[in-house]
């Protein structure tokens, strides 16, 4: 009979999970020498905790199935606490399996011992559990893994005592049943309906898997026929998007931006999505972003399903036979001059990008006009910053590109966040994984300058200024790359970028790119900055111009 951590690891291979992210410990060595009986789980080291579970995230984001880590201990599943923080904001399953000290070693308080189940909380409201019998471990693991995959997905925590990992007696079992979601019940289609048939500025808010194509196809299909507009969330778990599907605008990361977007919005209807609220409070400055006016309703909750949910309404309001509207093949020329800008890297994206790209897009400031030039791009995915948390671009790549190995990863990150999991390019290596990592090195925290303005404070001197600059020493991410076994290069000119970048996506496998940049919003007057901090798909013309007065000379 098997001991405890082999029949885990084989219940877990029985209910689909095919990777496990490590970073394993002492407690951990029971289920590290478990994997081996497993052959369809493949296991990928990671250097830092934060990379395991940014990197499952990225692979459930993918897949829509549930990756599991491996951490050691309390201090272990803290390391990694910020990238499951992203992953319960972006409605993702994941398994984490969290080693803890042999049940009868925890009274003698040893040094790494700690709460595990209320740092677990954090991120795993719904499910945190400790096992405590090896007979009963499996039905745990079953447990957690149906929570992972139930609707929306969740994040997970399973506690592993070591004794219960290497006590004989483990039973494995069989896949759970994971329901699914439901509709929207025929009320709440029938009273958004009403509200669209009724006039009026109605729009749709878009979030979660309301941003894949049945899903997409169906709202554009009410925008042509009814005249809604439609938005998507600031920060899309996974955004399909490119020539051949609808182009949607994202609602802008600035308050002040989005207030402009929705002003005129009489119905907000959600999908899948929450009403708009301000990512921080400023003074003076609402956090509810809907006008008082404005009536919101829910046609689907993230627990039910969306697509379905938009054909109902689809039906409903007669739209079937509608024609949407969808974005036409388009690509930006080649960028050029003497002197390159983030703007310019986004435009040498959206000019090579191939099809069926995944973009990861970390790149905050330096990102700005990205949505604008990969519009018309072929067909790709968008993953983004969902929870806010930075540090997480690089181990969504690693996740995304072990979900998709035949798909091109391009994963564009800011300096400053890439340094919280700069680890992640070790593994990128070892997988030999076909990633691209372009790294905006501007050497600067460029948008928490702008919020340092925003928020109102006063008096800023050196001091403060020196909190958000990131020169002496300036950071060299092609030798730190090199350093860790990935192919790279630093450019500082529009053609050595477009050729690095072409190169690296004609060579599959592990590549960086160092773009030496200006900061994206130096010399910008603040009340330009809602234009671009918004990312929206559709720049107008006159900013567009000012844009490129501005940082493009």
């Amino acid at each position: 009979m098997p001991n405890g951590a082999q029949a885990l690891v084989r219940t877990l291979a029985n209910a689909g999970v095919r990777v496990c992210f490590t970073n394993p410990g002492t407690s951990e060595m029971h289920f590290v020498a478990a994997l081996d009986t497993a052959s369809e789980m493949r296991a990928v080291l990671c250097l830092f905790e934060g990379v395991a579970t940014g990197a499952a995230d990225g692979y459930a984001r993918m897949t829509g199935t549930p990756a599991a880590t491996l951490l050691h201990l309390g201090c272990g599943l803290g390391n990694g606490l910020a990238n499951l923080h992203n992953a319960r904001k972006g409605k993702v399953p994941v398994v984490n399996i969290v080693g803890d000290h042999a049940t009868y070693h925890v009274k003698y308080d040893a040094q790494l011992q700690s709460d595990i189940e209320t740092v677990a909380r954090n991120v795993s409201p719904s499910f945190v559990w400790t096992s405590q019998v090896t007979s009963e471990l499996c039905r745990d693991a079953v447990a957690a893994v149906k929570a992972a995959c139930s609707w929306p997905g969740q994040v997970a925590t399973l506690i592993l005592p070591a004794d219960v990992s290497w006590g004989e007696g483990g039973v494995p079992e069989p896949a759970p049943v994971i329901e699914p979601p439901p509709l929207a019940d025929d009320a709440a289609v029938q009273a958004v309906a009403a509200a669209i048939k009724a006039g009026g500025r109605s729009a749709i808010l878009l979030g979660g898997t309301a941003l894949q194509e049945q899903a997409l196809l169906a709202a554009a299909r009410i925008a042509a026929s009814c005249g809604v507009k439609v938005f998507a969330e600031t920060f899309p778990t996974r955004m399909e998007r490119g020539a051949g599907l609808p182009g949607v605008e994202r609602i802008a990361y600035l308050a002040e931006m989005a207030q402009i977007q929705l002003k005129e919005i009489d119905t907000l209807v959600l999908v899948d999505a929450k009403a708009p609220v301000s990512f921080f409070a400023y003074p003076g400055k609402r956090s509810y972003l809907p006008h008082d006016g404005c009536k919101v309703l829910t046609l689907s909750t993230p627990a039910e399903d969306a697509a379905g949910s938009l054909a109902k309404l689809v039906k409903a309001l007669g739209a079937e036979q509608a024609t949407p509207e969808l974005a036409a093949p388009s690509r930006p020329g080649r960028p050029r001059g003497n002197r390159l800008t983030a703007e310019k890297v986004c435009k040498a994206v959206g000019h090579l990008l191939p099809e069926n790209a995944i973009i990861i897009d970390e790149a905050i400031s330096s990102g700005l006009m990205l949505s604008k030039f990969t519009a018309g791009a072929p067909r790709h995915d968008l993953i983004t910053l969902t929870g806010g948390a930075i540090g997480q671009g690089l181990p969504n790549a690693i996740g995304a590109a072990i979900a998709c190995p035949d798909r091109p990863v391009i994963a564009l990150i800011g300096d400053g966040s890439s340094m919280y999991t700069i680890q992640s390019l070790w593994t990128i290596a070892r997988e030999r994984l076909n990633v691209t990592a372009v790294i905006f090195n501007n050497a600067s925290y460029s948008v928490l300058n702008v919020e340092l303005e925003r928020v109102g404070a006063e008096k800023i001197g050196p001091k403060a200024r020196a909190q958000l600059d990131l020169h002496g020493p300036v950071l060299k991410f092609a030798q730190i790359a090199d350093g860790m076994g990935v192919r790279a290069t630093r450019v500082t000119t529009p053609d050595e970028f477009t050729d690095a970048l072409a190169c690296s996506l004609k060579r599959p496998g592990p590549h960086l790119i160092e773009a030496v940049v200006p900061p994206a919003l130096s010399g910008l007057k603040l009340k330009l900055l809602p234009h671009l901090l918004g990312s929206l798909d559709r720049v107008p013309l006159p900013v567009a111009r000012m844009l490129k007065r501005k940082i493009a000379p």
